[in-house]
């Protein structure tokens, strides 16, 4: 079999991939060089996907509670609880809650059962979590959510401003593009985020502004673009509606550094091809819709849009989150970018032949699941998505559905954190098994093709939920046999947005032949700027929207510090993906708490320690990192960890569940919050073939190549009997520094499980010892923790892709290695995703202070 296009699982930048399939469930990725979005680039996650791909803790048949059912029965229980539900309570006591994970055509049927027949909009997607925000932003000033840039803007900007992403681990493949624009053409980069991160260290300035500062440091800068006289005033007289008294009242206080911010508005006076690429950062907080909107007015007001090098660009954290936003997965919109006036209804629902169309907006997540939690939803399907984990104050989301009668869940893991809570589990197919499509960032349609047969009985989303509404009555509305049809649907329906005068338009697909839809070549709905013809808008302009910064919030003496929460740069969401990959595991195995060493030194914490993080929602135990890339009063924390891999670090639990008033996106970036250290008594780790669940007050889990590494704390005895497996043991003491230490072998001479413990000690190493799992050894070298002939030290590790050590680079560096390239070409590190970059830039401006491998 030849590579198989298709496109990659992880974010919004939609890489295309070329993927190999050489086994049962093996699998060779490389990235498309063919494919616009990447040109055959990779990040490391992508680069991975191969190690995501097996069995693994698979849900592979339908399960009523923890009994295993046929499809029939499964099917008939889900449609007869969701029937019941409408009949008693009315159609807005069933809502579903979907994911940026599923394809376009997953969205679109659940979308048209739940608006269309079911008749309620409480439909919405963990999209609501990401980009809310910019949608409500794009819909406030040019009437559609349509994206205004593409990706080749990037090499053409003279100027790019970064609001709060790190996208240098984000969104890796976007950053290469940075790069490349900035070696090639001396493009300028500003990066503005609170936080010093690895694409803030190397950024030519960097803006470090308080929580939630973006809305009073846009509107101060285009006051003085104003001041200037460096408007459009051509472009804001013909293609611009302003309210009145716009320019009499906006804010002047950019709340950040004098000198700082005149760098910063000389910078993009003298930029005409400017791009603010916005994410996150700025999207998930209280005033995030008008932190979209003062960076529009500024692009709309200099005339900085709808030319190469110019716009405001939000770019999305899911493979499929436009995708789902243009079929209409969030509750806020109907379909197809249309909304709920009486001639947008009617439209849609001749179009899908119902009479029982939903009237009007349903409940966003965070209302939907307080809706769940009083008893006004009773039936919630949930699919592709860990709202159990991923939502804020995940403690009462948690407590909701399990308050909830009939809680429905379509997944690929058979045990997460929210599939725990369910009455009924039904088996999806994973990324590998999926036919269909996905929309990125900038618009790009694009196929993902199967590579696996479907295992066990798991089927495709789509599948499931027409046959759920072939259940309910709906069958003929649902009759689809592939998701070609239900695509060529899609497409057809897009027809309507253009009637209603929007711009989303994939009706030239409507009549594709399934041998078209399969050879499909990725494409760019709207072109490259799509808003540049007219504004969707009913007299063609975009509108300035007046904006105002958040009020100032009061101190807090029982909360004095701010959390703010993001990603790592390997791992994904709640790591029921990459958490299977030895490999992503790596860069970071245990969620750290990021602390300012004036705020460490403050609460007596030590770098390595362990930290009580509380907040008025909740209270976790991490590990502690003191970072000078920390403001003072402000600490950070990584979203991936769930009750499966830990038994700390959930910062679900720790989130405000505070929205945005135009939005309902929650502010996940500004929490009030407090810190506390944590002394346990004993400190140990375990490798193990097979997973252990310990009853530890701190533990965490990650994957090793033969098995599992688990880092423990606690208190009083150490139940080692309940760590270890059964069998012969070797192991050593020390009682007067509470050391001990326990190697099991298996039936065959090899490693099957070592625990290390101390209570004043030090450990050894993790890395020798995970790697001798299954391995035949010496009982005195796994006791000691290294091979009697040790290899030579790399050092941790910098660059995952091609897996080169802190050690290698620095060798490389001393042998003479000047620039990034050098070390690349020395070492292959920073040759692929690109993500490691910045760590080999500062080793390199911190060359005589390093040590190089021997």
């Amino acid at each position: 079999m030849g590579a198989i296009r298709t496109t990659c699982a992880y974010c919004g930048v939609g890489c295309g991939i070329r993927a190999e399939v050489d086994g049962t469930r093996s699998v060779a990725i490389a990235g498309d060089p063919d494919h616009p979005a990447n040109r055959g680039r990779l990040c490391s996650k992508g680069t991975h996907l191969g190690e995501t791909v097996g069995l693994d803790g698979r849900l592979l048949h339908p399960m009523v509670g923890e009994a295993r059912v046929s499809w029939n029965e499964a099917l008939g229980q889900v449609a007869s609880r969701m029937r019941a539900c409408i009949e008693r309570h009315g159609p807005d006591s069933v809502a579903f809650y979907v994911s940026g994970q599923l394809l376009t055509e997953d969205y679109y049927v659940t979308n048209k059962l739940m608006k269309g027949f079911v008749g309620s909009a409480n439909i919405d997607t963990n999209s609501r979590l990401c980009m809310a925000s910019a949608v409500a932003a794009h819909n406030r000033a040019w009437g559609e959510d349509v994206v205004p840039c593409s990706y080749d803007d990037i090499a053409a900007a003279d100027l790019i401003l970064l609001v709060g992403s790190n996208t240098a681990w984000c969104h890796p493949v976007v950053w290469q593009a940075m790069e490349a624009a900035r070696e090639r053409r001396g493009t300028k980069l500003v990066v503005i985020d609170p936080r010093r991160t690895e694409t803030a260290e190397r950024a030519d300035l960097h803006i470090p502004l308080a929580p939630d500062g973006d809305t009073a440091l846009f509107t101060a800068l285009l006051a003085e673009m104003a001041r200037r006289g460096a408007l459009d005033d051509a472009f804001l007289r013909d293609a611009c509606s302003v309210p009145p008294g716009f320019w009499d009242d906006l804010n002047h206080d950019p709340a950040i550094d004098r000198a700082l911010f005149a760098r910063l508005a000389d910078l993009f006076a003298a930029s005409p091809r400017a791009i603010t690429m916005f994410s996150q950062g700025a999207n998930q907080s209280v005033g995030g819709t008008d932190k979209g909107n003062a960076i529009i007015n500024l692009h709309l007001a200099t005339g900085r849009i709808n030319r190469p090098g110019a716009g405001p660009f939000s770019i999305t954290g899911q493979p499929n989150a436009m995708g789902g936003r243009e079929v209409g997965g969030l509750a806020s919109t109907l379909a197809c970018h249309l909304g709920f006036s009486a001639e947008e209804r009617a439209s849609v629902a001749r179009f899908w032949g119902t009479d029982r169309l939903c009237r009007e907006p349903g409940l966003k997540a965070v209302d939907l699941f307080r809706a769940v939690h009083s008893g006004k939803v009773r039936f919630v399907w949930i699919m592709a998505t860990n709202p159990a984990v991923s939502m804020p104050d995940a403690g009462f989301v948690r407590e909701a559905l399990a308050r909830c009668p009939h809680v429905v869940v379509s997944d690929v893991i058979a045990q997460t954190d929210t599939a725990r809570l369910a009455h009924v589990r039904l088996p999806a197919l994973a990324w590998g098994e999926k036919d269909g499509t996905v929309t990125n960032s900038e618009r790009r349609v694009s196929r993902q093709r199967r590579l696996f047969p479907a295992p066990g009985e798991a089927r495709a989303d789509w599948r499931i939920v027409a046959d759920v509404a072939a259940r309910m009555g709906w069958g003929e509305s649902f009759a689809w046999s592939s998701p070609a049809e239900v695509f060529r649907e899609y497409a057809a329906m897009t027809r309507l947005a253009r009637e209603h005068g929007k711009h989303l338009d994939l009706a030239e697909w409507a009549g594709c032949s399934d041998c078209e839809y399969e050879r499909m070549q990725p494409f760019q709905w709207g072109g490259p700027h799509p808003l540049a013809r007219r504004f969707p808008t009913a007299d063609g302009k975009a509108r300035i929207v007046a904006v105002s910064p958040p009020a100032a919030r009061s101190p807090d003496p029982d909360f004095p510090l701010r959390l703010n929460t993001g990603r790592y740069r390997d791992q994904w969401h709640t790591m029921t993906r990459t958490g299977l990959s030895p490999r992503l595991a790596h860069h970071r195995r245990e969620p750290v708490v990021e602390v300012h060493p004036a705020d460490a030194r403050r609460r007596r914490l030590l770098d390595g320690g362990l930290a009580r993080v509380e907040t008025p929602f909740g209270a976790q135990l991490f590990r502690v990192a003191t970072s000078e890339g920390q403001r003072p009063g402000e600490i950070f924390v990584p979203m991936h960890w769930t009750d499966m891999l830990a038994g700390g670090g959930r910062t679900g639990k720790l989130a405000q569940p505070a929205t945005d008033p135009h939005s309902g996106q929650p502010g996940f970036k500004n929490t009030p919050a407090r810190l506390a250290r944590v002394e346990p008594d004993w400190r140990a780790f375990l490798v193990s073939r097979r997973t252990v669940t310990p009853q530890a007050p701190y533990w965490v889990r990650s994957r090793v190549a033969r098995g599992w590494l688990t880092e423990l704390a606690g208190f009083g005895a150490v139940d080692c009997d309940a760590l270890l497996p059964a069998g012969p043991r070797i192991e050593v003491a020390d009682r007067e520094r509470g050391m001990r230490r326990i190697a099991v072998p298996d039936e065959g001479g090899g490693l099957a499980a070592a625990l290390f413990v101390t209570r004043s000690g030090t450990l050894p190493a993790r890395e020798w010892i995970a790697e001798q799992l299954g391995m035949p050894g010496s009982g005195a070298e796994w006791l000691a923790g290294r091979s009697a002939a040790p290899a030579p030290d790399k050092g941790p590790l910098v660059c995952l892709c091609h897996d080169v050590g802190e050690r290698q680079v620095a060798a490389a560096i001393a042998a003479g290695a000047c620039d990034t390239a050098a070390v690349g070409a020395a070492t292959k590190a920073g040759t692929n995703c690109g993500s490691c970059r910045p760590v080999i830039a500062r080793m390199l401006e911190s060359r005589p202070t390093m040590e190089p491998a021997e």
